[in-house]
């Protein structure tokens, strides 16, 4: 069956309830799209901190700094791509650009043989999410009306997570059918990221009223930042503070192999941490467009520690799932709602640029916060790793009381 039939043909798939705005087709459309590349993408991200540490030999400390270059690259690109977007008034060609790079690094992974082909293929797919990320999100912003954005970032994020709970479920398949051969399992993460390309060509629209292009102008211009609020700041210092308390989910996959689940198995500590996001990802944006957006940040925040904290000390696959679990509530909680406030405090006709300035600041603090992890926990162990973390997210709670930008 084609993927559009799936998705709400028309503008408005649900009426509108209580005088809000019904989520547009487009929204739904792109969190297809996501789901499937996350689908991909996790199956492989799933495996391959088991690959480096296993058949390639691979030190947590680099795998850490492999992590860290990989997810900040990612998000350092979507400046660029944020900015070429509004400079072009057009989303679709930069989106499927990005997924495209994405879905053709995915066969470098069963074929590398050293750290750095798995580091060339990371790197290809995390420019893929820089160059798409940006143009994506203020894609949501142009199309989405502004009192049901927490409601439609949230969305997309728990399509976008229904994959990566689909992908890791694939890994622990296909790890059994192939006996533990990861290189077999990693080649299937290549079809599913091919049919989110075709998807994109097929049925992303742009919103009306876009395709002119406008006057370049650089974004480091004094002009053009001025343009930018002390809100939007506020909230941009916020995210990255959140980023650096939150490092790469690969040491929730590592946790789990140290605390001695069967190689097969340990894909499952995925499995719960996306199943918590993805389940808790919609309803808190809906929530978020409806109570205290400081409050439920300051929530998901508490949530964070707590997690930290679990992983910290479990000794056991009840404590690890338990960390995993709160772990992906705190993203549920937060990362839609920091979407929702970077829509809401961009500079009009700058939302692309918007984006690429958060996930800047954003890709620093996670470089940072992975070559920390992957530090602590080669000096002092698995469990310095998780107590640092919570010691950020502490960090990040005390920030967000004094700045008090959403108000």
């Amino acid at each position: 069956m084609p993927l559009g039939a799936f998705v709400p043909q028309s503008s408005s798939p649900f009426p509108a309830v209580g005088g809000r705005s019904a989520i547009p087709r487009g929204v739904w459309v792109l969190g297809f799209v996501s789901l499937l590349m996350d689908v991909s993408s996790e199956l492989a991200h799933s495996l391959l901190p088991l690959f480096l540490a296993g058949p390639l030999g691979v030190p947590v400390l680099a795998i850490g700094l492999i992590e860290g270059v990989a997810e900040a690259t990612a998000l350092i690109c979507k400046v660029f791509s944020g900015t070429l977007s509004d400079w072009l008034g057009k989303r679709k060609p930069l989106v499927m650009l990005g997924y495209g790079l994405a879905a053709f690094s995915k066969p470098l992974f069963p074929l590398a043989d050293s750290a750095a082909t798995v580091l060339l293929a990371r790197f290809v797919d995390r420019v893929g999410k820089g160059v798409r990320g940006a143009p994506r999100d203020a894609l949501i912003a142009d199309i989405t009306p502004p009192d049901i954005r927490g409601a439609a970032f949230g969305l997309r994020q728990s399509m976008d997570t229904i994959g990566a709970v689909l992908g890791p479920l694939l890994a622990i398949a296909l790890m059994f059918l192939y006996r533990d051969d990861i290189r077999s399992a990693l080649w299937w993460s290549v079809p599913p990221g091919l049919l989110a390309v075709a998807a994109i060509w097929l049925w992303v629209r742009e919103p009306a009223g876009q395709g002119e292009a406008r006057a370049p102008a650089s974004l480091f211009s004094r002009a053009v930042f001025s343009r930018f609020s002390a809100g939007f700041w506020g909230v941009a210092a916020l995210g990255g503070v959140f980023t650096l308390a939150r490092f790469s989910e690969a040491f929730l996959v590592l946790r789990g192999a140290q605390l001695g689940l069967p190689l097969a198995l340990v894909p499952l500590v995925m499995v719960a941490m996306s199943a918590s996001y993805a389940l808790s990802a919609y309803p808190l944006g809906w929530l978020s467009d409806r109570v205290s957006r400081a409050r439920l940040l300051q929530l998901s925040l508490l949530l964070l520690i707590a997690a930290d904290l679990a992983l910290g000390t479990a000794a056991g696959v009840t404590m690890l799932l338990a960390g995993a679990l709160l772990w992906g509530l705190h993203l549920g909680c937060s990362q839609g709602l920091l979407s929702a406030l970077v829509a809401q405090t961009a500079p009009p006709g700058l939302a692309g640029s918007a984006f690429g300035l958060f996930n800047l600041i954003c890709g620093a603090a996670t470089l940072l916060a992975s070559v920390v992890a992957g530090a602590l926990w080669q000096a002092w162990g698995a469990a310095a790793t998780f107590h640092g973390g919570a010691a950020f997210a502490g960090a990040a709670l005390l920030l967000g009381l004094v700045l008090r930008p959403l108000r």
